[in-house]
């Protein structure tokens, strides 16, 4: 048999089926409800011991919790792909043509900016002293926003499904600005220096004629442990590993690297990385606890999910199509964007990571927040896939984005 007629084996079927929006996002809600559940069960005590168990080398400041290997190593795996997604786009996708990604990335920002504010008004006339929190509800969860839209938005324009990845994107580049820059203390610049060179180094390896695995993980592995010795969160050197990788075709190459480190990274990140992180990190103890869980840090996250996400997405891209050139993308209409508004108050993965920077487990607000960010979430996604099926269900127009020309792009998601 040849090559070309070679089916593929159970390794590549279930590599491709956990990279899917669907089956990655349910993992993912799968991990946080078993933690929830054992978190709250009466071997509740070994639940945070496992959390809590550190290993690894003290002299490499590498002496950490299962949960801190979760959140500063396998989310870097994560942020890879963020990294290798976000060339991708801004090279040869939808965020190359201005015209196409100023309404999505103008909604990021209002996305983040109104929940952040949310958040300072209710914190700040309630407990002041948790203000450092106030980048938690800014975030948004690409893995389940895109598994929540894929199994509720059956029907409904593919383009939707473009513009909340765009959004989702670029917030989740915000997010991890925003980590580098508010929540690192102190920098050891010779730490980050050696960090960066050996980032030029593996965009030196990733751009020759061969790359070998063997030469881009032991410098990327390196790259990564003098990230988290400078002080700066390692997965940031994550999203700078992934955005180096080359997004045009190299050496008569048929397929993208970018496409192709996607392809081998993703099942890593959907199958091991999101799930071993969110299991670690959502097991918030309600049952029995003395902790007051209803206070103004959890009122001003779960707002700041539920309300401030909508509101900031929904009248900044309101300004952007009436005040100024730019439209929506082709076939969505201003009724699509209220559930997209309502996808991205799903924080789960990088709030709960902004919240591990923010409060720690011996905290008073470190297990209200936890609780604000899963109930916010489970809220903000259930709101979405309400609106969802009410949207799919609805007559569509010929010129739904309203910019006078026939919408032509007809594909629709699931279809």
């Amino acid at each position: 048999m040849s090559t070309v007629d070679r089916q593929p084996s159970a390794r590549d079927r279930f590599r491709r089926w956990i990279s899917l929006d669907t089956p990655s996002g349910a993992l993912l809600l799968i991990a946080a409800v078993l933690a929830v559940v054992w978190a709250n069960s009466p071997w509740e005590a070994a639940y945070h011991s496992l959390a809590g168990f550190e290993f690894g080398p003290e002299a490499l400041h590498l002496h950490l919790s299962l949960e801190e290997w979760a959140a500063d190593g396998l989310l870097a795996i994560f942020f890879f792909v963020v990294g290798v997604e976000l060339k991708q786009e801004f090279v040869m996708g939808s965020l190359r043509q201005p015209k196409q990604a100023g309404v999505p990335i103008a909604a990021a920002l209002g996305g983040m900016v109104v929940p952040a504010l949310f958040y300072v008004v209710i914190v700040g006339i309630g407990d002041p002293d948790a203000l450092n929190g106030w980048a938690i509800p800014t975030a948004t969860d690409i893995a389940f926003a895109l598994a929540v839209l894929a199994i509720f938005g059956r029907g409904l324009p593919l383009a939707l499904r473009t513009f909340l990845l765009t959004l989702a994107v670029v917030d989740d580049l915000l997010g991890i600005t925003i980590i580098a820059t508010f929540y690192t203390e102190s920098i050891d610049f010779l730490m980050l220096v050696i960090a960066l060179a050996l980032i030029v180094v593996f965009a030196f390896l990733v751009r020759m004629r061969k790359t070998h695995w063997w030469m881009l993980i032991p410098v990327a592995v390196a790259a990564w442990g003098f990230m988290h010795a400078s002080g700066v969160h390692s997965t940031v050197a994550g999203v700078l590993l992934g955005f180096v990788v080359p997004a045009k075709l190299m050496y008569d190459e048929k397929e993208s690297r970018t496409h192709h480190f996607d392809d081998a990274v993703r099942p890593v990140s959907s199958a091991v990385a999101l799930p071993i992180f969110a299991f670690l990190a959502a097991g918030v103890t309600v049952v029995g606890t003395d902790a007051e869980l209803i206070q103004p840090v959890s009122i001003g996250i779960f707002l700041g999910l539920v309300a401030g996400k909508l509101i900031g997405a929904m009248s900044v891209t309101a300004l952007m199509t009436r005040f100024t050139p730019l439209r929506l993308p082709d076939a969505i209409g201003v009724r699509d964007l209220l559930p997209v508004g309502f996808l991205t108050g799903i924080g789960f993965t990088v709030a709960l990571l902004i919240d591990e920077l923010s409060f720690t487990d011996a905290d008073a607000h470190a297990e209200a927040s936890k609780t604000a960010i899963l109930v916010g979430s489970l809220v903000a996604a259930i709101l979405a896939a309400l609106w969802l099926r009410w949207d799919a269900r609805q007559a569509r127009a010929a010129d739904m984005n309203r910019d006078n020309v026939p919408d032509r792009n007809i594909d629709v998601i699931g279809g």
